[in-house]
């Protein structure tokens, strides 16, 4: 009996183990993407929020520059209208109608001035917004 009895649990433990099924890989493996799938869609939306901050940053920059640039032209304008004041202060005592002169130019020069300064503003303001 002992001899019959070998090959006979040989031929049940062979039997225990089989071959998996294309459903149970399926089953075991359908989470698995479906998860995988969830996680490469984050990582997109994350990809895109980060591009376009890229963008936002970039834009910001430019805007900073102008706005820096503005503000120099403005500078030297303003130190130009000063010294057109200047100008028409020492030649006040050359005669009223000079000084009249001076007095203009300064005048215009002063109004270039604050113009350039009002478009600095303006350019830093938009800088900022975007």
């Amino acid at each position: 009996m002992r001899g019959g009895c070998i090959p006979f649990m040989g031929l049940v433990l062979a039997s225990s183990f089989g071959c998996a099924t294309e459903s149970f890989v399926r089953q075991q493996t359908d989470p698995l993407a479906s998860r995988i799938g969830r996680l490469e869609a984050r990582i997109a939306g994350i990809e895109s929020a980060l591009a376009t901050l890229s963008q936002k940053s970039e834009a910001t920059a430019s805007g900073l520059e102008e706005a820096q640039k503005a503000t120099a032209d403005a500078k030297v304008k303003a130190d130009m209208a000063m010294k057109a004041a200047q100008d028409a202060d020492a030649k006040a005592g050359a005669g009223i109608g000079a000084v009249e002169r001076a007095a203009d130019r300064a005048e215009k020069a002063a109004a270039r001035a604050e113009a350039a300064a009002e478009k600095a503003a303006k350019a830093f303001e938009m800088g900022l917004k975007k």
